[in-house]
């Protein structure tokens, strides 16, 4: 006779306890910070405990001494950092961030605050960014042109030599050719009375 086991009560309470376990055993994030802070936008990022089977984050966003929040949730994702858009400048905030599992979210972060800069402090922060990469791109500029020079004055002394060069060797060739014409004009000249060229005058 075959049996059949059916589950008791006491069971199916000790598997939703196990489940229910795991969640809480999800670690929350950690090393929250805020970077690229603007008057209307920041950047939050966090990391997550090794071995964490973490598949999404969730976001709370928060005015200080304001009760509503924004509640910003990504699953299906392995990014660590996340955009706050349309924030309100020289406002305090106050953000958590939660690690999502397929068994739910984990405790909440330690909360992170921040300020948004004011609108004239951030102008004021793109104006000297812009004028820095001007000065970034003039020095390049004149960079460029000092090469262009130190290789144009190269490229000349590389011709004149080349052109010394070949006048030199011109010129060494041409000198047997020179040794031999004076050597044939010398014996032309010459006579057997005097081998060393000339004609005899007689005195009167």
């Amino acid at each position: 006779m075959r049996r059949v086991f059916m589950p008791t009560p006491l069971l199916i309470l000790s598997c939703f306890g196990a489940s229910w376990v795991l969640a809480d055993s999800l670690a929350a994030p950690v090393n929250v910070s805020i970077r690229d802070l603007k008057g209307s936008s920041a950047v939050v990022t966090w990391d997550i405990p090794d071995g964490e089977p973490v598949i999404g984050f969730a976001i709370t966003q928060q005015k200080k001494d304001v009760r509503m929040l924004r509640f910003i949730q990504e699953v299906n994702t392995t990014t660590r950092s996340c955009a706050l858009w349309d924030l309100e400048a020289d406002t305090d905030y106050i953000v958590h961030v939660q690690s999502i599992s397929i068994n739910g979210p984990s405790p909440l972060s330690e909360p992170l605050h921040f300020k948004t800069p004011r609108e004239a402090e951030t102008q004021a922060s793109k104006s000297k960014d812009e004028v820095t990469m001007e000065e970034v791109g003039q020095n390049a500029q004149l960079r460029a042109g000092e090469l262009i020079i130190i290789v144009v004055v190269l490229i000349m002394w590389a011709g004149v030599i080349a052109l010394f060069c070949r006048q030199y060797d011109i010129i060494k060739d041409n000198e047997p050719n020179n040794n031999k014409d004076k050597a044939k004009n010398s014996s032309e000249c010459s006579t057997p009375e005097h081998p060393s060229g000339g004609l005899l005058r007689s005195k009167v």
